[in-house]
């Protein structure tokens, strides 16, 4: 348990990472605070499953664990959340998420993603939180041939309109911070698979078609890799760094000396191709997957890959579950959720 308990108010609670982080924030006997605006985007029903399993923990573990249905959008409901709790740390995991998507329905991301953390910069500010932590992505690097990706790399060329509202979501917090000093952390979540995974990614969508005999659709013609990163050490890496602030004290390890505005990529640390993904995936859940071999799609990436070495001296983070572990227990969640 740690010394300090801390008030902790996470949005985006009943989403993929955001379920797993309040369990972990509330383990360690911090009060948690969720808000989440249960959209459609994807199945409602694994949603509030998610909030169910936290609620269960909590119960079960007297945690202090509130849930409220709202969207950062509605700046009134979360002022009034941020004067009822006084949150110090602020964990923004609220966005409408996919590439994909962002592709046929825009709005959505500019809405959200751009208007609504400006909602949560602004709250920020005005109630004096400690350290504010925010979801980017590694799409920000966009079609970069210049592998591993490193934080000290351009992020200039987007392909995508939801890899957009995340560059600029980091040009947001730089400046708040700038202006304000209010002590700020991005994280570029690379690509993350795990129990309670979301439906519209790449290793729910695997499961779903193999379980069924359905075709998987394999795009680029099989010659794409992602850094893929189970869950827990995604966790585990933003609960250390949520507990570590930007400030004057610990700027030799930042670029700019006056900004308490630092950006992470947090990942495993490696590339696989996704047809060795996929062969894991085949072994766990003992069935051939029919594979449908596509081109390209726009707005995708060919390879991710993230340099992790600054977040390792930052918070000492080191991903430990393995690929094949974690596809193990990624499969052995999906029988058992779907069953």
């Amino acid at each position: 348990m740690v010394k300090e308990k801390k008030i902790i108010l996470i949005t985006g609670c009943a989403g993929f990472i955001g379920a797993a982080l309040c369990k972990r924030f509330l383990r360690e006997g911090h009060e948690v605070f969720g808000i989440d605006n249960l959209n459609n985007y994807y199945d409602l029903k694994l949603k509030k499953d998610r909030l169910k399993n936290i609620s269960e923990f909590a119960l079960n573990n007297k945690c202090k664990w509130t849930f409220d249905e709202i969207s950062i959008e509605e700046i009134v409901k979360c002022e009034n959340i941020f004067l009822q709790i006084r949150p110090q740390i602020v964990i923004n995991l609220a966005a409408q998420a996919g590439v994909r998507y962002s592709i046929t329905n825009p709005t959505a991301y500019f809405s959200t993603n751009l208007g609504g953390f400006f909602n949560i910069l602004e709250l920020c500010r005005l109630n004096n939180v400690e350290h504010l932590v925010y979801a980017s992505s590694s799409s920000v690097y966009g079609a970069s041939l210049d592998y591993p990706f490193s934080e000290d790399h351009k992020v200039n060329e987007p392909l995508s309109f939801y890899a957009s509202t995340k560059i600029s979501n980091e040009m947001m917090a730089h400046s708040f911070s700038n202006i304000y000093k209010i002590p700020i952390t991005g994280l570029r979540y690379f690509t993350v698979y795990g129990p309670w995974g979301r439906p519209d990614m790449a290793p729910m969508i695997f499961a779903k078609n193999i379980t069924s005999k359905k075709p998987i659709s394999i795009f680029n013609n099989g010659e794409m890799s992602r850094d893929f990163t189970y869950v827990e050490d995604i966790v585990e890496g933003t609960y250390l760094c949520s507990l570590k602030a930007p400030n004057n004290y610990n700027k030799k390890y930042r670029k700019h000396d006056n900004v308490p505005h630092e950006i992470f990529n947090i990942g495993y640390g490696s590339s696989i191709n996704l047809l060795e993904f996929i062969n894991y995936l085949e072994d766990a859940l003992n069935i051939k997957a029919i594979k449908v071999f596509e081109p390209m799609q726009k707005g995708d990436v060919v390879k991710t890959y993230a340099n992790i070495n600054k977040l390792s001296e930052w918070v000492k983070f080191k991903p430990k579950v393995s690929i094949e572990k974690g596809v193990k227990y990624f499969a052995n969640w999906y029988l058992d959720y779907f069953a």
